[in-house]
Formats: C-alpha cells, structure tokens, sequence
C-alpha cells in the first residue's frame, strides 16, 4: 500500500504566506551591488570580461523574472544563468550567512544529457570555492550511484544538475513537495535539443507541478543556434505566442525577458577541397579518400574533433584513422551514444585534460561546457542543417573571444554547394527553429500516473496545471478524459484487464495505491528515449556498448563486428546480452548500422542551396567549393538545365533499364520519399505500372518498363494537396508504418512492459505486444487517442509531412521544366547509384559505376 500524505496539498493561504515572506527577506540594492562587485572581482582574477547579456541575465534574475538567453556556443551562457542564484545568495547572507552555507535545493539544472553532467557540475562548483559560498552541487541522472541516491532521498543538495527523467522520478515521491520547497530557480540547459522532443514536453509537465508548489520559481532558458527563440522561450515559461507583440501581455500569457548575446562569434567554414572533382558523382564516393588531408589537418591541430552524422560513420573513421596512423593508439578515441558511459566518461575526461589528439564522434558531443583545449574541428559530410554545423563550430574556441573554425570534408561533390550554402546561411542567421510537440497523449498519460504516485491529483486541478504548458494550453477536455479513463481503468477497450487498471478514485482524489504498477512506472519514466538495443559485454568482462537487434539477426556465432573501435566475435546472446571476445582486426568485420541516421537536408539549407545554384545558373561561382565544382555544374547546364527556386526540373532519361523520370524538388529525402511514392501512385492510376523508385536529398527517380503518361497526370493533379492524407494511406503501407511507430507510444504510456532488470523483453517481443494491442484498438477502438496519435507521428517521423504539404503547395506555384537528356545527367547519376546500391554487391556496384562514368566522361569531353 502507497501512502498518500494529505499534508503534501498546501493552501492557497499558505502559499501566498511564503510568497509574501519571501518578498520581506529580499536583499538590499546596496548589498546586490557589493554581491555583484564581487562576482566581477572573480570574473576579473581570471582576465575575463563580463559580457553586457551577463549582467542582463544576473540583473533580470535579480528582478524576479524569468526568460530565455540566446547567445553563441562559448560566450558564457553558463555563468549569465548561475551568477544570478549565487549574486541573491551572497547579497542575502550579510543579513542570514546561511545562505551560504549547505542550504537546502534552491537551483535545478536541467541538462538534456546525462553526459553534460559531470561538465556542468565542474562549470558550476569552480566559483563557489573563490566566493566563500558553500554550497553542495550533486547531479542525479541514471549515471548516478546508489549511495548517492539515498543520501539525496534524506535531502537534496543546493544545486542539482539532473535530466528530465530523472526530475520527473523526483516527482513520484510522495514527499515531492516538501523537498523542493525551498527552490528558487530552474535552469534548461540546451533548451534547443529538447524544444521538439518529448522529453521537452516531459520537462514543460514538470515544470507546471513545480510552479504550483512554488509561484514565484523563475525559469531560465540557455540556448544557442535556434531560429525561433521567441516560441522557444514561450513554451519554456508555460505560454504562448500572444496575437499582437508589445509590452502588455494578453490574460494567461506569462511575461518572459528575451536576453540575446549581442556580440556575434567569428566563425569560420572552410573545406578540404579534393584534388580531383568527378563529374558524376555518387554519396559517399569521395568520404576516406580524404583521409591524408584530414590526417594532415589534425596533425596541424593541438587536438581535434571530427563530427561524423552517424554512429556507423563513426566507427569506420575511427579504424581508418588507426590503420593509417597506427601510432596514434591511446592518443586518438570515438565517442558516440551507444558506447557504455565508463568509456564516453574517458573520453571527455581526455579531451579536457588535453591527453586526446583526436576524437572522432557524432552529436554526442555536439553539446558540452569545458572541452576548450579543443582547438580544430571537422565535418564529415553535409551537416544537412546550418544550426547544426554552427553549433559544431562552436566546440573549438570554445571560450569567449575566440574564434571557432569548423573544416568540412566532403564525402561527395555536390556537398560542397552545401557548404558553401551553409556559409551563407550562417552569415545571414538563417538558422533552422525546432517545432514543439502538441498534445502527445502519450506523455500526458504517463504524467497521470506520475503525480498520481506522487501526491494524487484531483482531476480539475491537474487539468488547468497541465493547461498551462505551452503543448497542452489547447487541450480539449474530451481528450483529458479519454486519458484520464484510459490509464484508470483501461478505456473501453481493456476495461476488462486489470493489469490496466493503475489508477484509483478516493472521493474526487485520483491515487496509485498498488506498489507493483508504482514499480513499474518508475522504471518506464525512461522510455521516451529508449531504444531496442542489446547489451554487448565481454565473456567474463565489462559492458562496451549496445547495438540494435535489427543488426544481431544479421550476424551469426564466430562472425565479427567492430564497436567502441574494437573488434569483436559473437559468441553468444543470452540474457537480452550480446557476448563477445576480443578479435584480431580485421577488414570484413562489419560495422553496426542503428536506425535514425537519416537526417534530411533542412529547409533553410535546401533554399540557400538553391540560391548557390541560381548564381550558378547565371555564371557566378564565388568561393573555393563552388569554383571546385564549377565543371560538374556547367555540364548539368550543357545536358539538361540548372533550375532556379521558382522552378521544377523534371528529367526523362531513356536507357536500357527502362524510362526514368527524376524530379528535383530540393526538400530533403524524407519528403521526396513521400513524394515518389504520391507520384508513383497517382500515375499508376491512369495506366497498370511498376515503378522503382530512388532519392536523395536533391530529387528523386521514378523507373518503370514503360513511358509514363506524365503530361495527362500532370493535369489531373500530380502536384495536388487536398487528397494528400488518403492517397498516402493508399500508395504506402501506412498501418504497418504506424504498428512500428506504436510501440515507441505504447512503451511511454505504459501500455506495455520493458521488464525488469536482468528480464528484459526483446524488441521482438515488445512489437508483438504493442502490434496486438494496434490491432485490438483498429478493431475495436478506432477512435483511441494513442492510435490516432500513431498514425500522426508516423506521417511527420517518416515523411515530414507538413514540409511534404509546403512542398506540394509550391510545386503548384513553380515552372516546370521538362528536359529529355540523351544521357544521366550530374544530377541524376547519384539516384541512379543510389538504386544500383540497393541491388548490387559492393565489388559489382563498383564495377558498374566505373564503367558508367567512363561512358559518361567520354561523351562529356567530346
């Protein structure tokens, strides 16, 4: 039996006590002012200049307010959060020393990775010492030790640095309140990286039930590289965007102060160009051939970063680095998120204390607060997105006053009009914005029973709480009960099983009073993030990493793979764990593939692209990569046509594999994706057609054995809108698509079980639970909030789909241009590789490629 302290539900009365007590005990302005002297004095010992945004950001806090900061990677964002905390504490012990000392919580940092912790916590305890204030700094992620935890149960520290999950399990206490009563601020570190996320909306949850115990908490916002900080800091402070901007704010909007680092960063883009441009290029094909240029760079460099955008990408540069610099053992090292923490734990422990030379990595260290000995970084392949490789730069120099210089490495020609797009963009401040997550039921039912562990909740009190965030402000109340029905007893559809059945109703208070289903929820707050993966361990040994199961059905007893830069033989799996014994190196152990590595070309960079190509067109090829490129592009121009941003190219190519139609919508894979499959469809629907399809981020090939009616479709409403959602859920496989894309929802609301430690269920064995529970609800339940959300999050996840419906909608608009190439044109040869490769074996893949652009090249220099 969980017990439930009525004495966690404070009054109105007494909050308004506090709140009014706390005003009294306010410091003085003489003492702010000798508090801030001092923190000054710190900054000036260290010949740092306190940047006007600092003061803003203490000078605001000080206020009472709360709001956002927007500044670039490395200008002290950090410390324009903490000083303001630690100027009120100081100024607040000349009349209680106290303060000072080991007081209770009063500062949440919250990170969005558990592996940001250890560097905050370093960031943060480094002035306290100087300024006499003795507070204690802990963090509590999932790295956290037992021991710790039970000393945090009995009372937290001053500062806490934590996760959204991890705030969120602090919150089933039952002595939740008490706890954080004497908090004062929180601080979202990254906002950015959770601002589109679930684990953002997790996070907007907590922060309404802390408001609630707490209505004068202030909440801060660090974030840098984002296009749309206005709606950013909105979400963050429980609001939204109101209808006129100005100084007065409509009913239910809360006031936030916007402070943005005036002092722009000199960054730097460059490439390494390659020495020799191919004509007819295809992905990947230039990637390791870079390797004595990028071994060059890094040998000029103190220590280096080298950004891949994937996992896989990752571990095979790091062997290629080690094969051709074997000397470079011990001194060289990968960090991706699917190595064990002990090892990513080494590695930022070597990039800080200046032991590494070289870390090849992914976005696992896009993030991080001290790694300044860092002074060179690279970037393998199109960054896809300007913020993101803006925020790459910023992890050399990463200090204030520094210059941050990013190189990209090229892994295929027409990468470099994106780099040089890139630049562009980054010059103009045309950064990407991150789009929030709106009413995911999903997460509200995990939130139901979340506070229903921790304290119980009365239904309309709850609902006006989770109103108050930015994602539910509009939720319908059919939609809060539906949910608050579901997690109760089940919905209609399970009402009959008991094991859904987690909540229960005590006059008009809602409780969890069953420890088993309390146990369990805590132990899937997680799952937002979760993935299906597998332990790899050595035989009577250590954990290196996980791998997913997709890739283990690939390999057998005695095979090899590499991970963590070894290689490794399969021995056994047992136990949901892989394994392995150490393994000579060697060139056909193969290389783990994880899901989510495909990242589309974002919307700004594909426009920037498109205005590179219009100068093109118009023969302006300025800066080094586009005069690198210069060949290829004349030729697509000599052959068919370089099409500016009003226009639509569409190629039809005749060979002997049949007739091939190849669009060039410039919107990034995912929706071409979408699209060819629309098209393929809509054709389809005029004559009996096969077609095979190929994309990338630039267009897409339609093949098929006979002529396409392309002219009559075209009129018909080829480009059209309206009937989009039907004619998807016709041309794709929309409800397997949405059972796979069930199971993420089913695990965060509880439907179903990952198990235990040590018992964990497979990834098989949790899409077969989910998949019968897809299908009881499509039978039986349509109307079910978590499958209609299923079906949404599908369509958005794999096709962007509304860029897929902007897409759509400017296609109507533009020109189309139809062009009838007797031969693969530059732009169209990668999608043609791009379907061989799906086809052929490596050795034959290659073999093919050469003989086509041999015919290719022959034909062009005629």
């Amino acid at each position: 039996m969980i017990r439930h302290d009525a004495a966690v539900v404070t009054s109105q009365r007494c909050t308004s006590q506090r709140s009014q007590k706390q005003q009294d005990a306010r410091p003085s302005a003489a003492a702010l002012r000798r508090a801030t002297a001092k923190v000054v004095e710190w900054f000036s010992a260290r010949e740092w200049t306190v940047f006007p945004f600092q003061k803003q950001s203490w000078n605001a806090w000080l206020a009472g307010e709360s709001g956002l900061v927007h500044a670039t990677t490395g200008t002290g964002k950090t410390l324009a959060a903490w000083f303001g905390p630690v100027i009120e504490a100081l100024a607040e012990s000349e009349r209680d020393p106290a303060t000072i000392g080991n007081a209770p919580l009063r500062v949440l940092w919250v990170t969005p990775l558990r592996a940001l912790a250890i560097d905050t916590l370093h960031s943060l305890r480094e002035p306290l010492k100087a300024l006499n204030v003795e507070w204690s700094v802990e963090s509590r992620t999932g790295d956290t030790s037992q021991s710790q935890r039970q000393k945090q149960r009995v009372r937290l520290p001053t500062a806490l640095v934590t996760t959204p999950e991890s705030l969120t399990l602090l919150l089933t206490r039952p002595d939740a309140q008490e706890q954080f009563r004497h908090l004062r601020a929180v601080v979202c570190d990254e906002w950015h990286e959770l601002l589109s996320t679930k684990r953002g909306v997790q996070l907007e949850l907590a922060l309404a039930r802390l408001r609630r115990w707490c209505p004068d908490l202030r909440t801060w916002g660090l974030s840098a590289t984002l296009g749309n900080i206005e709606e950013a800091m909105h979400v963050l402070l429980g609001s939204t965007l109101p209808e006129k901007s100005g100084p007065e704010t409509t009913s239910g909007i809360r006031r936030g102060r916007l402070i943005e680092g005036k002092q722009r960063k000199e960054v730097i883009v460059d490439s390494l160009i390659p020495r020799r441009i191919e004509r007819f290029p295809w992905a990947g094909h230039m990637g390791l051939q870079q390797m004595p240029e990028v071994i060059r760079a890094v040998e000029g460099a103190q220590s280096t970063l080298i950004f891949t955008n994937t996992r896989s990408q990752t571990e095979a540069w790091y062997h290629a680095m080690l094969a051709a610099r074997p000397d470079w053992a011990g001194s060289i090292a990968l960090h991706h998120g699917s190595l064990e923490q002990e090892t990513r734990s080494w590695v930022e422990d070597g990039l800080r204390a200046g032991r590494l030379k070289c870390v090849v990595c992914t976005s696992s260290l896009d993030l991080g607060v001290d790694f300044s000995p860092v002074d060179r970084v690279l970037q393998v392949g199109s960054p896809k997105g300007v913020a993101r490789l803006l925020q790459r730069a910023g992890r050399s120099g990463h200090r204030p006053g520094a210059v941050s210089r990013v190189t990209c490495v090229p892994t295929h020609a027409l990468e470099l009009v994106e780099i040089a797009a890139a630049r562009d963009a980054i010059e103009a401040r045309q950064l990407e914005g991150r789009q929030p997550h709106r009413n995911p039921i999903d997460v509200l039912c995990q939130h139901l029973v979340t506070i229903a562990i921790g304290s119980g909740f009365e239904s309309q009190d709850l609902l006006s709480e989770v109103r108050s965030t930015a994602s539910y402000s509009d939720l319908h109340d059919d939609d809060w009960n539906w949910a608050l029905h579901f997690v109760a007893n089940g919905g209609d559809a399970l009402k009959a099983y008991p094991d859904y059945h987690k909540l229960r109703q005590v006059g008009d208070r809602f409780l969890v009073d069953d420890a088993r289903i309390a146990r369990q929820h805590r132990m899937s707050i997680g799952t937002i993030t979760s993935d299906a993966s597998l332990v790899v361990q050595y035989l009577n040994g250590p954990r290196i990493g996980t791998i997913e199961e997709n890739f283990l059905a690939k390999i057998s007893p005695g095979e090899c793979f590499t991970l963590a830069g070894k290689t490794l033989e399969l021995v056994v799996v047992r136990d949901m764990k892989v394994y392995v014994r150490k393994a000579p190196s060697s060139e056909k152990a193969r290389i783990p593939r994880w899901m989510g590595g495909r990242m589309p070309l974002s919307t700004e960079l594909a426009a920037s692209v498109r205005r590179r190509l219009e100068q093109a067109s118009q023969g302006n090829y300025r800066g080094p990569e586009m005069q690198a490129i210069k060949p290829l592009l004349e030729l697509q121009a000599q052959w068919s046509q370089i099409p500016l941003p009003d226009e639509l190219l569409i190629e039809e190519i005749r060979t002997r594999e049949g007739f091939h139609l190849l669009f060039y919508p410039f919107a990034g894979r995912l929706v071409h994706e979408g699209l060819s499959a629309l098209f393929a469809w809509r054709l389809a629907q005029r004559e009996p057609l096969t077609f095979t399809m190929s994309v990338n981020d630039y267009g897409f090939e339609l093949l098929s054995a006979e002529r396409p009616d392309l002219d009559a479709t075209i009129s018909d409403g080829l480009f059209d809108d309206v009937t989009l959602s039907d004619d998807l859920e016709r041309c794709l496989n929309a409800a397997e698509m949405g059972k796979r894309q069930f199971r993420e929802i089913a695990r965060v609301s509880g439907l179903v079980f990952q198990g235990y430690p040590g018992q964990a269920k497979t990834a098989r064995q949790l899409q077969a639970s989910s998949g019968l529970l897809y299908d009881v609800f499509s039978n039986y339940d349509p109307g079910n909030r978590l499958l209609l959300q299923s079906r949404r999050e599908v369509l958005e996840r794999q096709l962007e789909h509304s860029r897929l419906v902007e897409t759509l909608k400017s296609l109507q608009k533009q020109t189309v241009l139809r062009r009838t190439p007797e031969r693969l044109t530059p732009l169209a040869f990668p999608l043609i590789v791009a379907r061989l490769r799906e086809k052929l074996s490596s050795e034959k893949l290659t073999d093919r490629i050469a003989r086509m652009t041999l015919q290719l090249e022959a034909a062009a220099d005629r």
